[in-house]
């Protein structure tokens, strides 16, 4: 490989997030060796949910939030621990690098010093160095990422209802998704989704029910059941002229690894036979905020009811990330109809029960088993950006779909934007058409889709 563009520079900045949590900025500063221009790329990487068991390593307090010393400290590591070892790097050789943060990384963690870092100041890094390579080469990051294969527009995944930890309501699903699987571009597909979030403000508002949103700017509402927010959905289809299951579907993400471990403890109660979901007194699940409680199996049976109902896209963690068994029987009967995505089922362990188990090996235990058929890729839950390429790819090898995915805490950094379209992904859930943080993903993707095929 021709070495021309430097690593010189290696720093690291306490940023906040989009809900006012401290996050780590990366800035990774390079000079071309034959001109001496010198170009600084940089990447923000905010908290995860915290929720659901499945975190790469962060410093935390013990709770959901990000100590802001902690931050500081894992910002001021990036300097201290990783200007050396990448100082004269090419920075164009990503592998290297990435092999070079997980090394150093590893090493320092067990010192103690990196310990808060491990998806924090790596990975941001680690992005930061293909933010700099594109600029310093001229090229877009999309481009620089995906080479003249990465040119398809990935289809959103717009969250319009929020609930779960990412909302103070009363529903216990935790993103509740329109699919304009019937759009002709990215652009078309974008309109639609913001006329149905528009329709469903009215709707909700003429109901007498709350607009205020949550995390992910999906509007936050106090409904009875679930299967009442979706049919809020359905009716803000219609109203705005589109045909479900034609033009527009609906994707739920459950994140039923929270019901799980309310439910081996929770405090269960039984209501009223004949609502939407039927009550359960004792089950492996039980929704925090509602108080209904299912079996692996009864949960199950629910999802089924729910595909058959409506025109569902995908359901993404219907099941907790240690039911490998539920996993395969909801796989064995939904799987030809609709997308199972892992995303805590292929996120890196963290857990007691699977010390040192990775994305990969989860993802590749998915595939020998038969569980899911699609995996969320989240920058922060998987270590480094050499090792999210590979993942997607595993995933495309198998014939799984893969989704590149926000955060609940997000930042202005749009890199996941040219991420989906640099690997050719087709799909990308980055929020609501609301909040600066989610729209700077949708405005960046709509800049790409200009420039590869012209105003749409």
């Amino acid at each position: 490989m021709v070495e021309y563009l430097k690593i010189v520079y290696v720093r690291g900045r306490q940023v906040l997030d989009s809900r006012g949590n401290p996050a780590v900025e990366a800035a990774v500063t390079v000079r071309n060796c034959i001109d001496g221009e010198l170009t600084e790329g940089r990447a923000i990487v905010p908290a995860g949910s915290g929720i659901g068991g499945r975190e790469a390593a962060e410093i935390r307090d013990g709770g959901d939030a990000f100590m802001e010393t902690d931050v500081k400290t894992a910002a001021r590591n990036i300097e201290k621990y990783l200007q050396e070892p990448l100082a004269g790097t090419e920075v164009t050789d990503q592998r290297r690098i990435d092999h070079i943060l997980r090394e150093t990384g590893g090493r320092e963690n067990k010192e103690g010093n990196l310990s808060g870092s491990g998806a924090n100041a790596l990975l941001a890094v680690s992005l930061a160095s293909a933010d700099a390579a594109a600029k310093a080469l001229h090229v877009p990051l999309y481009r620089y990422l995906g080479g003249v294969q990465g040119q398809k527009m990935p289809v959103p995944m717009m969250t319009v209802i929020d609930g779960g930890a990412h909302a103070d309501n009363s529903l216990d699903v935790q993103e509740f998704m329109i699919v304009p699987v019937g759009a002709d571009s990215m652009a078309q597909g974008i309109e639609w989704c913001c006329e149905i979030y528009r329709t469903l403000k009215k709707i909700l508002f003429n109901r007498g029910l709350a607009t205020s949103v949550g995390d992910e700017g999906g509007f936050a509402p106090n409904l009875s059941t679930e299967i009442e927010a979706v049919n809020f959905m359905m009716e803000a289809i219609h109203a705005s002229g589109f045909e479900p299951g034609r033009d527009v579907c609906i994707s739920l993400d459950v994140a039923a690894g929270t019901w799980q471990e309310r439910g081996a403890a929770g405090n269960r109660e039984g209501k009223e036979d004949g609502a939407p979901w039927k009550e359960r007194g004792n089950g492996d699940y039980c929704m925090p905020k509602q108080k209904r409680c299912y079996s692996s199996r009864e949960l199950i049976q629910e999802w089924e009811d729910l595909v058959e109902r409506y025109p569902v896209f995908s359901l993404e963690d219907p099941l907790g990330a240690q039911d490998w068994e539920g996993w395969l029987e909801l796989t064995q009967r939904l799987g030809d109809r609709t997308l199972l995505v892992g995303d805590d089922l292929f996120a890196d362990a963290h857990l007691a029960d699977a010390p040192g188990e990775n994305a990969r090996e989860r993802l590749q235990r998915g595939i020998q088993e038969g569980c899911g058929n699609a995996i969320l890729i989240q920058p922060g839950k998987i270590g480094t950006l050499s090792e999210i390429m590979e993942l997607a790819q595993l995933a495309k090898e198998h014939g799984y779909r893969a989704i590149i995915s926000h955060r609940r805490g997000e930042s202005e950094d749009s890199f996941i934007a040219d991420l989906a379209v640099a690997l050719n992904t087709g799909l990308i859930k980055t929020g609501a058409p609301s909040r600066g943080e989610r729209t700077a993903k949708y405005n960046q993707l709509l800049r790409i889709e200009e420039e590869l095929y012209g105003q749409v």
